[in-house]
Order: C-alpha cells, then structure tokens, then sequence
C-alpha cells in the first residue's frame, strides 16, 4: 500500500508525454509520485524538455573524427542493481492506537527499552511518522531508479503498528542488506536545528555485536550527511554532534541488533518553527530523500 502524507505537494507536469521512461517509471513509483517523476522527465519551468521537434540531435557523444567514442561513455544508469537497502520508516502513524504493544520492553543488548513510540510532531500537529513514511516512499522510489531491490520495515497503516525496535532490525538483517537506514526527525527544543546522523557504536553485549559493522556504517553515514547537506542545505545540528552532523550511540536497538551497515538520519527538529517549515513542505522531503538516495549511491557504488 502507498503512503504520503497529508500535505503531499509534487509539483504538477507543464504537458504529458508518456514515452518508455514514464512507462517505466509507473512500475516503480507509488500512485501520487509519478506526477513528479512525469515533470522531471519532461523538464521543468524554464526547460525546453529536450531537443526540438524534428531534430536529428544524436545522443552519443560525438569525437573529433565525426564517430561516436567510446572514451565518453555516460555512467552506469543502474549502479545499485543487484544491491539490496532496507528503508525503516521511525514509528508507525497507527502507534497511538497501540499503547499497550508499543509499551512492552525489548532486549536491545545493552538494555531494555520499549518497543516502539509514537515519536514528535510540528507544533502544528504534522507528526513524525507521516513525515517518516512521507521520505521513505519517495527515497523508495529514487533508489528502485537506480537498480536496488528495496525493502521497508513496514508500510505505515492500519491495522499495523510498530514492528518493534528488535524486529525492525531483524528485518535489515534477514534481507542480507548492503545497507540500511532508519529515518527520523528530531523532537528538541525551539532554536535547536539542524539535521544529525546517527552512527552505531561498538557494542558486544547480550544479544548485540555490532563490532563488525562500525566501520562500513560510519562510512554510509558520512557518505550521506554529506549528500544530503548538498541537496538539501540544511546544516548539521547546532546542538549535537559538534557541527559535524555526525553522533555515536549505544542506545538504540535498531543499531545495536543490526548485523549489516546501518544508520539513523535526524532530518531535522520538528519542534523548531524554522525546521518544521521545511519538514511540512513537500518539494523539500523530496530533497531530503534526493541527498539520502544520493548518499546510498555513493556509499554502494563509489
């Protein structure tokens, strides 16, 4: 099932022209997606959507000699096939109706903690877990158009909650993923801003062991915060992580009980006026999905 949230806004195509690419491309992408996919195929405002009409433009690039060559080959349009990237969208929309499910403890290793929570929302009311869903489907997407096979930890509706923090790991792992990625936004204080990634720790204790997976997951996290500063230019948090973007911890079991590269994004505090302007806006979540995609490129295929 397709999920995007309430204030959902792709901007709208100028024409249509379905050709093979918007055929394509309504296999991959979720229902209310592919208006956008549609604009960006056939060019925007101010684009001529490619050659004119008639032109015998041809699309290889051409040599001195007046032959294609081979040295200017364009790259790989599919880097990730063959890669599989587990999506965890934070919490569920339904998690509210669950109390007594998401209440119960989990072993994440070094301690218990609850399964699950409802996570934040804007001062608004728009929550975190409609903005989760919201980015997961849309980077989804972005990454279905490179190649990968991709999987999410659940689909964000009734009659579902959860699945559990121990689960959502499970999931990443049981799927033998090249990477993974839980995606979040934080509930700080008014004034704190800023995006933050969230690297795991070396932890072997109880059920976790993440020894194995501290140096690819902090290669994948440093891949995306700096792709996703680019596309996004939100800047790292100015309340953790020293202006790096960049946090370790031990506390979270869906880093703790993972066995393949993993991280958290913070998009960015809901609870900050300036942040949740961004966050509510849907040209913007599709940037934040274009910098995470974009990091998970780098990091698989680079």
């Amino acid at each position: 099932m397709s999920y995007v949230g309430p204030d959902f806004d792709p901007p709208q195509p100028r024409r249509s022209r379905r050709g093979p690419l918007t055929v394509a491309l309504a296999a991959l992408v979720p229902g209310a997606l592919i208006g956008w996919f549609v604009y960006e195929a056939v060019g925007g405002p101010g684009d001529s959507g490619g050659a004119a009409a008639g032109s015998s433009a041809s699309s290889a690039p051409v040599s001195p000699s007046g032959t294609a060559s081979n040295d200017d080959k364009p790259p790989n349009p599919r880097p990730l096939k063959g890669k599989v990237v587990v999506i965890d969208p934070g919490h569920n929309i339904t998690n509210f109706q669950h109390t007594a499910e998401i209440n119960r403890k989990v072993n994440i290793g070094t301690n218990w903690k609850e399964c699950d929570t409802t996570g934040t929302s804007t001062n608004a009311g728009y929550s975190e877990a409609q903005f989760t869903m919201d980015v997961s489907y849309r980077l989804k997407a972005l990454l279905e158009m490179q190649g990968a096979t991709v999987k999410l930890t659940h689909e964000g509706h009734s009659p579902s909650w959860g699945p559990c923090v121990d689960q959502r790991a499970r999931i990443g792992n049981d799927a033998h993923a090249d990477a993974a990625i839980s995606i979040h936004a934080d509930g700080a204080p008014a004034g704190d801003r800023g995006f933050h990634v969230i690297l795991p720790a070396s932890v072997h204790a109880g059920a976790a062991d993440t020894r194995a997976i501290v140096a690819p997951s902090a290669a994948l996290g440093r891949s995306i915060e700096s792709d996703y500063l680019h596309a996004t230019g939100e800047h790292p948090a100015n309340y953790v992580g020293d202006g790096t973007g960049l946090v370790t911890r031990k506390d979270l079991g869906g880093l703790n009980l993972s066995t393949v590269p993993k991280v958290f994004i913070e998009c960015g505090n809901m609870r900050d006026s300036n942040d949740a302007a961004l966050l509510t806006s849907g040209a913007w979540r599709h940037k934040a999905a274009q910098g995470i995609s974009q990091g998970i490129v780098s990091f698989l295929a680079g």
